[in-house]
């Protein structure tokens, strides 16, 4: 992938110069020649010169290829710049042709090495190529669905919205529930059915996909993690508007999907709450929320919040991440110097008094938190009520 060119991520190379130089930063005089060369794609090599030599763009978009050991990096070359003696280089056009200004010392050439290889990493290309959807259903299914099996030259995916659902893959059995995910690949026999006493409701999606990436699907039950789950919704969504745009976002949203199973296959994934669980996680939090405001005045801390709502510190904190973006120590922070913003407006107590009523371990502490979380000290606050 090509990166800006800028003066810190080519420093190890050179110097990138100011456009606002006279001359654009080149040498004026007989110590150095500056002549314009033109590159196709067709012919490229890396060069080399013992001494500094200046390069500029001049038409055409044009990258900069650095080579070091057994790696290269790239830059847009849109600015003029100084090269490090003895820096290989190439000029490789973006498209089909391009120019650059040069400027290398008096009696020095540029010494012509080897052919660059390959360019195609320069471009941001897909690795992951989905073709053609074929099938794309939303149903719900009485107790005793049985489905007697098939095999096609397609993927397929099958996600379960509601309910148990059995799948038969290859003479192996797997059983998909609430929130879990399948795919089965190509020419891969697959049969499904539920049990006697159950239902189930699931969306089967039939595509077309290739990769120059390993595409480890078969055989794996997946647990949509929060962040995957809302992809199948929205496809569901779009299958219910279909407007002008809608296919084009559910193909979108379904690559989405597939891009996020492959990079966390081999890792451990979360499974996707159910209504119960999310409401169960919910009350924890009103408990937490509650205790913290009945209890300001107290000595507070994750721990003890955490010990009274019935579950452990480390459990408590990801649930007001996940529920509230910050932490149960920042938010109880807030929560006393919210507080403290009251009973300075009341002007019962001076601040000293503030900081021992709401437990502060001293008025250092009160004073140097209330300023960070509001850019002014509990003087300047109260002076600013004062002039209200």
């Amino acid at each position: 992938m090509i990166e800006n060119l800028n003066k810190q991520s080519f420093a190890p190379f050179g110097k990138v110069l100011r456009d606002s130089l006279p001359n654009r930063g080149f040498p004026k005089g007989d110590d150095y020649v500056e002549r314009v060369r033109y590159f196709s794609a067709g012919e490229l090599y890396y060069y080399r010169c013992k001494s500094p030599i200046y390069l500029d763009f001049e038409l055409g978009m044009t990258v900069l290829v650095i080579r070091q050991k057994n790696k290269r990096l790239s830059f847009y070359l849109d600015k003029p710049l100084i090269l490090q003696p003895n820096t290989v280089f190439a000029i490789v056009p973006y498209q089909q042709e391009c120019s650059i200004r040069l400027s290398v010392p008096v009696g020095e050439k540029l010494e012509r090495l080897e052919r660059v290889e390959e360019t195609n990493d320069l471009k941001i290309t897909d690795r992951i190529r989905l073709g053609e959807l074929y099938t794309l259903f939303y149903r719900e299914v009485e107790s005793g669905f049985f489905f007697k099996g098939e095999s096609h030259s397609m993927y397929e995916l099958t996600y379960v919205d509601r309910g148990h659902l059995h799948c038969v893959v290859d003479g192996n059995g797997f059983e998909l529930r609430q929130g879990q995910l399948m795919l089965f690949v190509p020419d891969q026999w697959h049969m499904q059915y539920t049990d006697l006493d159950d239902t189930a409701r699931f969306l089967t999606i039939t595509f077309d996909l290739s990769s120059e990436l390993p595409l480890n699907f078969s055989g794996r039950v997946f647990d949509l993690s929060s962040a995957e789950s809302p992809l199948l919704s929205k496809i569901l969504r779009e299958l219910e508007l279909d407007d002008a745009y809608s296919n084009d976002f559910i193909r979108c949203d379904l690559k989405l999907l597939l891009l996020s199973l492959l990079r966390d296959l081999g890792g451990r994934k979360k499974r996707l709450k159910t209504p119960l669980a999310l409401h169960n996680e919910n009350i924890i939090v009103s408990r937490a929320l509650q205790y913290i405001a009945e209890h300001v005045y107290d000595k507070l801390s994750v721990e003890i919040v955490s010990r009274e709502t019935g579950v452990s510190a480390s459990h408590m904190t990801a649930l007001f991440h996940r529920q509230m973006n910050i932490s149960p120590g920042e938010y109880i922070r807030r929560v006393k110097l919210e507080e403290s913003k009251g009973l300075i407006r009341e002007g019962r107590m001076n601040f000293s008094q503030i900081a021992t009523a709401l437990n502060y371990s001293n008025i250092h502490h009160f004073s140097r938190q209330f300023k960070d979380n509001f850019g002014i000290s509990p003087s300047e606050y109260a002076k600013s009520i004062k002039a209200e």
